[in-house]
């Protein structure tokens, strides 16, 4: 069993799943922000690649692939970022979330290896479809990476049967349609959606998309594993970004570490 599955099946609690732009705004604070939540209690920290156009991506996080890909972040450099927040101290498993335009250009086989060696656990492809998976999520098993499928509250029953028996690690459930943001009530069909998906699916259930409370954190908790939580952070990161790229860095840290426990935590 691989780190990730064995992080998100072993304990009964409900499992805290941030999301960062790597390099927004600089590798130094990607770091610290990964360390920072794995503190908070993180139980696993998904770093997204910046990229120009990133469909499943509200603006918050459109802002922040900006910034970072101004500072001349790409696939390869986020990679090599894992190692050196190893170095630091970071224990729990990491998924790369990126678009598959900038894996088709890395290469699967390249990724794959690099991921390998810089000790990446898995990985998450929005706009690659499950119907066309089948040949990276092999390659992905045989190298004990978990390649995480996303379902949302359209996809069929069929389709969720099938792609709740052909999961990795967790299953990852959009909670709203459209694209990623901070959103202060969930699809009026979350609820029966996710207890659906938990009969569907062999692996832990986390829930993505719009998550910024703890209010809506406690709406989950009977129906899922974990929650995923991203324009909501990088909201924080945004508002001191000056600030995390000066010698106030540290302090601009633990404010969003204060925020993000009293928002999120419970």
């Amino acid at each position: 069993m691989s780190r990730l599955s064995k992080t998100v099946s072993a304990s009964d609690k409900m499992h805290f799943i941030p999301f960062i732009t790597a390099g927004d705004p600089n590798i130094e604070t990607t770091i610290d922000l990964a360390l920072m939540l794995q503190d908070m209690g993180a139980s696993v920290l998904e770093l997204g690649i910046p990229f120009s156009d990133p469909l499943a991506d509200g603006p918050v996080i459109q802002r922040a692939s900006l910034r970072a890909l101004a500072g001349g972040m790409t696939l390869s450099k986020a990679m090599d970022i894992v190692p050196k927040m190893r170095e630091k101290g970071l224990k729990i498993p990491v998924i790369i979330f990126t678009y598959y335009n900038l894996l088709l250009q890395l290469g699967e086989n390249n990724f794959i290896k690099k991921a390998i060696e810089n000790e990446i656990d898995g990985l998450l492809v929005p706009d690659l479809p499950y119907e066309e998976s089948a040949a990276l999520r092999s390659q992905c098993r045989e190298h004990h990476l978990a390649l995480i499928s996303l379902v949302a509250p359209t996809t069929s029953q069929e389709r969720l049967e099938r792609i709740g028996k052909d999961s990795d690690g967790f299953l990852y459930c959009v909670s709203s349609l459209g694209v990623t943001g901070v959103r202060k009530t969930f699809h009026p069909h979350v609820l029966s959606f996710l207890q659906r998906v938990q009969k569907a699916s062999e692996i832990p259930v986390a829930v993505g998309f719009g998550i910024s409370s703890k209010e809506q954190v406690q709406q989950l908790k009977d129906y899922c594993e974990g929650y995923v939580v991203g324009s909501a952070i990088v909201r924080e990161i945004e508002s001191r970004e000056d600030r995390l790229q000066s010698a106030e860095r540290d302090q601009a840290i633990e404010e969003i570490r204060e925020t993000l426990s009293q928002k999120l935590l419970f």
